[in-house]
């Protein structure tokens, strides 16, 4: 395949990349972690030496912007909010390396004329 063709090919490649990024809804980098409560009541299940059985999962995110480390509560009514915002966040990320990898093919091909 000549030059030419292989640099429309990549910028094809790129339109594609940029119709998806504008889909891509609200997005937030980080992780989401479940987390399990021990109370302070001493005869509380939770406290048990053989089987302690930990109160309700509560969920954090935890991230960094800016240099420094957040981390938030989320409530249990908005875990799958949040993990579609965690996805599209790795989507946008996947996708503008991609499109950094594919300009940079582009370049060498445009040196190599």
């Amino acid at each position: 395949m000549d030059d030419n063709k292989e640099i429309e090919k990549l910028q094809r490649r790129i339109e594609r990349i940029k119709k998806h990024l504008s889909e891509l809804g609200e997005m937030r980098p980080g992780s989401l972690s479940t987390q399990y409560n021990v109370c302070g009541n001493p005869t509380c299940r939770c406290k048990r030496p053989d089987n302690p059985i930990r109160h309700r999962p509560y969920y954090q995110i935890s991230y960094t912007r800016g240099g420094k480390s957040k981390t938030e509560f989320v409530k249990s009514e908005d875990v799958e909010k949040v993990r579609l915002q965690l996805r599209n966040y790795h989507t946008f990320k996947e996708l503008t390396d991609e499109w950094v990898d594919v300009s940079l093919a582009i370049a060498h091909l445009r040196k190599k004329e």
